[in-house]
């Protein structure tokens, strides 16, 4: 009986390839069963797969030797060896197999290839999705049906939009800002994806504040398809604060300009009368000049205090912290200001703890703190008042507490507020004493800002004022 050799590695191409020895299939169970399974499966699983298509051949081949090997006559019970097979069905399986071997090969590459691909894709979508939602600016992607495509945290706390339920819904169903609808509509109506578009807009806050003022970008995104459009991309930036700070800039200006120009006015018309002779005798000469130096003074001051302001404002002062004696700083205040006090009889009283009353601080401008707010309660209170520092220590905040009160002309409710704002002096106190309006806001840069302390002011309008500040025991970034 003649027996056809199949090497195992046919088996192999199933996965089982490497198995021990080999097989021996007798003519009567190499059918044509057999041959026509390895020729379908040539036919039909092979043909649709581009990599192994070139294999078809030899599969056929295969299946053609191994109908012959069925067909031979019988020789009887003789055994042939491996090496006995006919010698066109080993080539056969030999050629079949190397190319099945080379093909599988290249599959696995690859497929190896694809899975690569498809995890750097993957990747540069996550990148791309966290780079879209780390915009502090709201963009909304809009399709050609006016759908929503996309969206950040930005757009949906702007436009009260939950991200999970959103997406491709209609647009006039989630925006409520009926002109950015309108603009979402012109902007497809254009249908040039070159269209692009730029407006300033209030849109109304969703939690009752005041409208924001927001700079709305509408573009149009192309379709490759038709060379069309294919939607819109909404960028709404919240310019609001920026609005705010220029208006700040633009009246800090205009109120420093109106505060520089009355002492140079004051100055320039008496050097004026001085030339023109006006000043016949020694004593209106003096006269002329303690005006001019009083302004002058007063000029100085000004510039000074708004060099201070700005510098403390822009982060570029740089304190130097050191242990200060909050007792003899403002000792040495009080003796500065008395002159001050004595021309109006005046009584300045200063009260201390028995304790030490010491911080880390910046010695110069916690004096400059004093020597304002003192100032500030003496040109305010009427002849014959009194005006009286007190320091002591507050352990349950841990800071140098200080009190400065006066029985002055006091400070309206609808005024308290605003006297630490920049170039704020009450209309009403104007006659009664100059000052240049930045004394109250360096104080509290320099407590707030500079030493992390706190500022606050009560009054009692025709009764007096308190001015009370604290400053830390220890001084953060010291």
């Amino acid at each position: 009986m003649l027996r056809s050799f199949l090497p195992v590695a046919l088996a192999g191409f199933t996965g089982g390839a490497g198995a021990a020895g080999a097989v021996w299939f007798t003519s009567g169970s190499v059918s044509a069963t057999l041959a026509g399974a390895l020729a379908a499966f040539a036919g039909s699983a092979l043909a649709g797969a581009p990599l192994l298509r070139q294999q078809n051949a030899s599969l056929r081949k295969l299946a053609s030797a191994v109908l012959d090997a069925a067909d031979a006559p019988d020789p009887g019970s003789v055994s042939l060896p491996p090496t006995g097979a006919p010698a066109h069905l080993e080539s056969a399986i030999r050629d079949a197999l190397e190319g099945m071997s080379e093909a599988v090969a290249s599959a696995g590459a690859q497929i190896r290839q694809l899975e690569l691909r498809r995890k750097i894709a993957e990747t540069e979508v996550q990148h791309a999705s966290e780079v879209f939602n780390s915009l502090q600016d709201a963009v909304l992607v809009i399709d050609n049906f006016r759908e929503l495509k996309m969206a950040n945290a930005p757009a949906a706390e702007m436009m009260g939009l939950n991200l999970e339920s959103a997406l491709s819904r209609s647009v006039d169903d989630l925006v409520g800002d009926e002109r950015i609808r309108t603009m979402i509509a012109d902007t497809l109506a254009s249908a040039s994806p070159a269209h692009r578009r730029r407006v300033e807009h209030e849109i109304a806050s969703l939690s009752g504040g005041d409208p924001r003022i927001c700079d709305v970008t509408l573009a149009c995104l192309p379709d490759r398809k038709s060379e069309g459009v294919g939607g819109v991309v909404t960028i709404i930036r919240d310019i609001t604060r920026e609005r705010e700070i220029s208006q700040m800039k633009s009246d800090f200006v205009s109120k420093a300009s109106h505060e520089l120009r009355t002492p140079l006015a004051s100055i320039k018309a008496y050097i004026e009368m001085l030339l023109d002779g006006e000043a016949s005798d020694e004593d209106s000469r003096q006269e002329f000049y303690s005006v001019i130096k009083s302004e002058s003074d007063r000029l100085g001051r000004l510039i000074d205090n708004m060099l201070n302001l700005s510098r403390i404002e822009a982060g570029i002062v740089r304190p130097s912290y050191e242990e200060v004696d909050f007792t003899a700083v403002a000792q040495s205040a009080v003796e500065i200001i008395q002159p001050q006090a004595a021309l109006k009889d005046i009584s300045v009283t200063f009260q201390r703890g028995p304790l030490a009353c010491t911080a880390k601080a910046d010695e110069d401008m916690i004096k400059q703190v004093y020597l304002n707010l003192l100032s500030n309660s003496v040109k305010y209170t009427p002849e014959g008042g009194r005006v009286t520092l007190t320091i002591e220590n507050d352990d349950s905040t841990g800071s140098v507490f200080s009190t400065i009160a006066d029985t002055g002309l006091g400070i309206a409710p609808d005024d308290l507020d605003k006297v630490f704002d920049k170039f704020y002096r009450i209309d009403n106190y104007k006659r009664v004493a100059k000052g240049t309006g930045l004394g109250l806001p360096l104080v509290k840069q320099i407590v707030e800002t500079v030493h992390h302390g706190d500022v606050s002011v009560t009054s009692t309008l025709g009764l007096g004022s308190k001015f009370m500040f604290s400053i830390p025991y220890e001084a953060e970034g010291a």
